[in-house]
């Protein structure tokens, strides 16, 4: 089968892998219908990250038809249309009982020397707790919904971690750092929980105009002490409630200066290095967040897709098939689109 390797800095190719297959009990094949790069994908392609053994698989985010299951999975069968969360887990211990999917005892992530989800199919460990079935009233063939339904995969759950982690709620202000995928997905999970106000922190003029439509009130376009500053003057000395949704050292700090004294910051953006909490201890402001666990968010957010209640499908405003899937990647890299979709036959 076909799968996405990268091979280097800006070097991702689309290489024949061994077919997925079963290889426990707990397992299923999934062929893969639609997949999504990342931001986080985009570490590797510049080189930040280290590529593992000359060659890493790549993919974390996709949806599609289980085509096999091992003898032990109980509550999926060939057919089902399912999506997956960005890390496997098995749904049974004392981590997945209590919501926190991604420290599952038995889970992992795709990618690497895993199955990545820009492939033809996908070998998905501990099936029943990572999948979620698709109902089958759901028609994929409305290009909108599969868009709003692959979101699901990470990117809508990771802003949504970022806004229940900062404990954003009804009437409340909220500034969101960061206007890329997660970002916008933040001020749409702001919007969600009722937030009154919401202040997004960018400035590219495409992603703006999708944080508008997501219900943010307010952009600041200004970055570092200028930006503090904007902030500081629009909330009276600062948000209760603010989401760093990047993970660069200037976004954390940015997000804990722009921070009410005795506020929350939901902190969702992989981290790049290290940050001084000095200003965080002084001003008694917590961070909290870390590693969505998107797999617990999935069912409330997919049943609110159904419902058209949300729709997040914007951030995904470029299509590429698989064999074109370098060109997501270059097209994110040089900021010409917020996040690529990839869709297979």
């Amino acid at each position: 089968m076909r799968a996405t390797v990268i091979h280097g800095t800006r070097d991702v190719r689309v290489d024949d892998v061994p077919d997925a297959a079963l290889f426990d009990a707990t397992d299923a094949v999934v062929r893969v219908t639609h997949a999504c790069v990342c931001g986080s994908d985009l570490w590797p392609y510049r080189g930040i990250w280290p590529v593992e053994g000359g060659v890493t698989r790549m993919g974390h985010e996709f949806m599609g038809v289980v085509e096999d299951v091992g003898a032990d999975v109980r509550t999926l069968r060939r057919g089902d249309r399912v999506i997956a969360p960005f890390a496997f887990s098995d749904g049974d211990c004392e981590f997945c009982d209590a919501g926190l999917h991604t420290s599952c005892v038995h889970g992992g992530y795709w990618g690497g020397r895993n199955d990545g989800g820009q492939a033809e199919a996908v070998r998905v460990p501990w099936a029943d707790g990572t999948l979620v079935r698709l109902p089958d009233a759901v028609d994929l063939t409305d290009t909108r919904l599969a868009t709003a339904l692959a979101t699901l995969t990470d990117v809508c759950g990771t802003g949504h971690h970022a806004a229940v982690s900062a404990e954003v709620v009804p009437g409340s202000t909220v500034v969101v750092v960061g206007d890329g995928a997660v970002g916008l997905c933040g001020v749409l999970a702001a919007h969600r929980l009722g937030a009154e106000r919401i202040i997004v922190m960018g400035r590219h003029d495409d992603r703006l105009d999708v944080a508008r439509r997501f219900g943010a009130t307010d952009e600041v376009r200004e970055r570092g002490d200028e930006g503090i500053a904007r902030v500081a003057e629009l909330t009276s000395g600062g948000a209760p409630h603010v989401l760093e949704c990047v993970g660069t050292a200037q976004a954390i700090e940015t997000a804990i200066a722009v921070c009410r004294p005795g506020g929350t910051v939901g902190h969702v953006g992989v981290p790049d290095g290290p940050v001084g909490l000095g200003v965080a201890y002084q001003r008694n402001i917590a961070v909290r967040g870390g590693v969505a666990p998107v797999r617990a968010y999935i069912p409330e957010l997919l049943a609110d897709v159904l419902a058209g209640t949300i729709d997040p499908s914007p951030v995904l405003d470029l299509t590429v098939t698989l064999d074109a899937v370098a060109d997501g990647y270059a097209a994110m890299d040089e900021r010409r689109a917020i996040k690529a979709l990839v869709t297979l036959p």
